[in-house]
């Protein structure tokens, strides 16, 4: 975790305050594209949002868990507890006909998962984004992209095809896996197709299951059903003897046998909403910036289906990645902040690949020796907590934490659950609006009055004794067990600015 130092213009190469920000330009307005515009135009940055599709809000979408650490990303939004009454609240899963996870130990708020379509995500995101100034260009594409020491140019196609150019600080692609600003950069994207021809369709049941979440895979076959809450179901299935590709027609016969196989019922499954087939790759950028220019979500990382992790992986990163850039862009910290989104995301991306692909590789397991694997790894998940807890940390996005400079406090980097605080409130909501937030045992008076905007200092509801310093993002940006109040100025010149 680097400490910020001092201050910077709005191009990133002056000194002092910056009353006119300069401003950042996202490509692409998926949840990641949303959130981190959102989150730029809450702190008082400029942002010019480009969206290849017309403005409309789709119900079709492949993404439907919602898993702890979003939904405290979302709380800290004030919006979680809006997106909750959308969808199914999930406190246990249960894998391979044997495994029961128990959702309802998390240490967290939101000790369950929440199955909900990504277009309820968007829509709360949109018009957050919308309420705080973002600028919309939909039917919009970004033409090319050059860059140079002081900022970024984009040039830009919009509907019937008018041409022009923007200048902005700093640029995020956050268009998907097909990137264009990921290719404008000439960044590779390597990795490889995991499993092709992943078939996912909505529906109605004519029997509900008996598990919220039914999962399973028998021979050759793999699916799972999780409800959205509305009385429809998402199905995802795979058969191994039925590869073909993408543009191959789907038709709901197909899902309802895949289900069979895999389930032993296709619980009466009818009037399909939408159904579509597709491959599932497992890629990560080497970078997740080259210079001005940042990557985030599926832009940065694609992930097999497997434990739902992509978009909440990806509205984790703009969660990083937002309020660095507010503070560099406003003049509050050093341009090096931004180097460290890409030293805390990348490997969490890289974590999340391991996870996603073990998980779907044990689904897809057939040899004697892969399903001994398999078992094997249940067994370990099913007897020891300690392991039962990591995987469901990784799973959630609760147990990550990002690097800390040696000599650190312990909790440096650490995830805050969302405490109580002295005066009746939570830290969620006192992280509302991209601030810090100082939590100490005793009274301290900041002198620093441009600060006060960007700082809530609040007080332990118990008599803990640390002091701590959480960054907007929800985690430890510094902390001491004997801080004198000349400590906590040191550290939030260091890192509020």
């Amino acid at each position: 975790m680097s400490s910020t130092t001092g201050t910077t213009g709005p191009t990133g190469t002056g000194t002092g305050t910056n009353t006119d920000p300069a401003p950042v330009i996202v490509i692409g307005s998926g949840p990641t594209g949303l959130l981190l515009a959102g989150d730029l135009a809450t702190a008082g940055v400029p942002v010019t949002l480009v969206e290849k599709r017309p403005q409309k809000t789709s119900n079709l979408s492949r993404a439907f868990a919602v898993h702890a650490r979003t939904l405290e990303q979302l709380d800290a939004r004030g919006l979680a507890d809006e997106l909750e009454p959308t969808g199914q609240v999930l406190q246990r899963l249960r894998l391979f006909g044997r495994l029961t996870i128990e959702l309802e130990s998390l240490p967290s708020r939101f000790n369950h998962l929440l199955i909900t379509p990504q277009y309820e995500v968007e829509k709360l995101l949109k018009r957050r984004a919308e309420e705080a100034g973002v600028d919309f260009r939909y039917e919009t594409e970004m033409t090319r992209l050059t860059q140079d020491a002081d900022g970024v140019t984009v040039g830009l196609r919009g509907p019937g095809g008018a041409e022009e150019s923007l200048r902005a600080a700093y640029v995020v692609g956050a268009d998907g896996m097909r990137s264009a600003v990921r290719q404008a950069v000439g960044l590779s994207f390597p990795g490889h197709s995991v499993i092709r021809s992943v078939v996912l369709a909505d529906v109605l049941l004519a029997e509900k299951p008996e598990t919220l979440l039914a999962v399973n895979a028998v021979g050759d076959a793999f699916a799972f059903i999780a409800p959205f809450g509305d009385g429809y179901y998402r199905v995802v299935g795979w058969h191994r003897g039925r590869d073909v590709p993408d543009s191959e027609p789907l038709n709901l016969e197909e899902v309802k046998e895949i289900t069979r196989m895999a389930l032993g019922t296709d619980y009466g499954m009818h009037d399909a909403r939408w159904m579509s087939r597709f491959h599932s790759d497992e890629r990560q950028a080497p970078a997740y910036r080259v210079g001005r220019v940042f990557l985030a979500g599926d832009a940065a990382h694609v992930h097999t289906p497997a434990g739902g992790q992509g978009m909440n992986t990806g509205l984790q990163d703009a969660a990083n990645l937002g309020w660095k850039l507010a503070q560099v862009v406003n003049g509050h910290a050093a341009p090096e902040l931004l180097d460290t989104y890409h030293a805390e995301r990348h490997p969490v991306g890289k974590a999340v690949l391991r996870s996603s692909g073990g998980l779907v590789r044990l689904a897809m397991a057939k040899t004697p020796w892969t399903l001994a694997l398999r078992a094997a790894v249940t067994t370990l998940l099913d007897t020891v907590a300690p392991a039962r807890r990591k995987m469901l940390g990784q799973l959630t996005g609760i147990g990550y934490r990002y690097p800390a400079p040696r000599g650190s406090h312990a909790l440096t980097g650490t995830r805050v659950p969302d405490v109580a605080l002295a005066d009746g409130t939570r830290l969620y909501e006192a992280l509302r609006g991209g601030r810090f937030v100082l939590i100490t045992p005793d009274a301290y008076d900041d002198r620093n009055a441009a600060r006060r905007n960007r700082l809530t200092v609040a007080h332990w509801s118990s008599a803990r004794r640390t002091t701590v310093l959480v960054r907007p993002d929800g985690y430890v940006a510094w902390a001491s067990d004997s801080a004198a109040p000349t400590d906590i100025d040191t550290a939030l010149t260091a890192h509020v600015g």
